[in-house]
């Protein structure tokens, strides 16, 4: 819709998980790096935490598009509460038959795949996305499958990502052992003032734009109210772009993002449910968190 008006070849704020959009900023580049890390060293379980929205999803894709032939890897998302033994689900992943199989058949099925695939020098990497909605019952049943070993390297590596709530589960008394064998571990926490403005311009240049479009104002307005969140960025400046085109507007700045906003909290669907406080000044994106120079006039 606006693309072209605005020097586009595609939307550069879709809230869809992209991996050629994926900002590296310092917390993504050290997730990244930690991911990179445990599956080179065959490390057990890696955990990656983060609110709803900070890109952990993305992360992953980028991950699977790098990693070689020889790592097969499966990806679990359905995860739920309900959920005692995931072993019908790790098999459905890898693509192995689990009808009609006891628990044990299950695991003895898997452990033979395990062994298969660590004959042809491959490498087994699980995934378990949504991991805070994993039971302690099933989050037992993924160290026993770890238990597998040869020799000194770890068959089944068993990557879990999930929201803060993840980080609580693990501290359970009885994920004690569990918690033992994580080996690496990270928490991508929001972006900070910035590094918004660095995320929106890497979002707009891998769209096609070099020139600036959002102003310096217009930038910090969008930190604060989405509070760093990638997806919550992506959305506010999705619609600021729709705005500014409606109003034949050539630069973005703090005006328009002020009219998205009230319209938000007055029109939606969800009022400013995204954008909390955003007139706040007790956050991380608080006014003084920033020292810009007023908004250029419209061109």
């Amino acid at each position: 819709m606006y693309e072209s008006f605005y020097g586009l070849k595609e939307k550069p704020f879709s809230i869809q998980p992209d991996p050629d959009f994926l900002y590296m900023g310092k917390r993504h580049t050290l997730a990244y790096t930690m991911l990179q890390y445990a599956i080179h060293n065959r490390a057990g379980f890696t955990v990656i935490c983060g609110d709803i929205g900070c890109g952990k999803t993305t992360l992953i894709r980028r991950l699977l598009n790098e990693l070689g032939s020889e790592v097969k890897v499966g990806l679990v998302t359905n995860t739920h509460p309900d959920l005692a033994d995931l072993t019908e689900w790790i098999m459905l992943a890898f693509g192995q038959p689990y009808e009609g199989l006891s628990p044990i058949a299950r695991y003895d099925a898997f452990q033979r795949f395990l062994i298969s695939e660590y004959s042809k020098n491959n490498r087994v990497v699980l995934i378990v996305d949504e991991a805070q909605n994993v039971n302690p019952a099933a989050m037992e049943s993924l160290r026993m499958l770890s238990n597998i070993n040869a020799d000194k390297d770890q068959l089944l590596q068993v990557v879990l990502v999930g929201q803060p709530q993840l980080r609580t589960l693990l501290q359970r008394p009885e994920l004690q052992q569990f918690a033992q064998r994580v080996a690496a571990d990270f928490y991508i926490s929001p972006l900070n003032s910035v590094e918004v403005g660095d995320y929106i311009d890497h979002r707009l240049k891998v769209a096609g734009r070099e020139r600036q479009l959002f102003t310096p104002l217009a930038t910090a307005k969008i930190a604060k109210a989405a509070h760093g969140i990638p997806r919550s960025i992506n959305i506010l400046c999705d619609t600021v772009l729709v705005y500014g085109f409606a109003a034949e507007a050539r630069l973005i700045d703090v005006h328009l993002v002020d009219e998205v906003l009230n319209d938000r909290s007055q029109y939606g669907v969800l009022g400013d449910t995204n954008f909390r406080n955003s007139t706040s000044g007790n956050s991380q994106f608080g006014d003084s968190s920033f020292s810009t120079p007023s908004d250029p006039p419209k061109v």
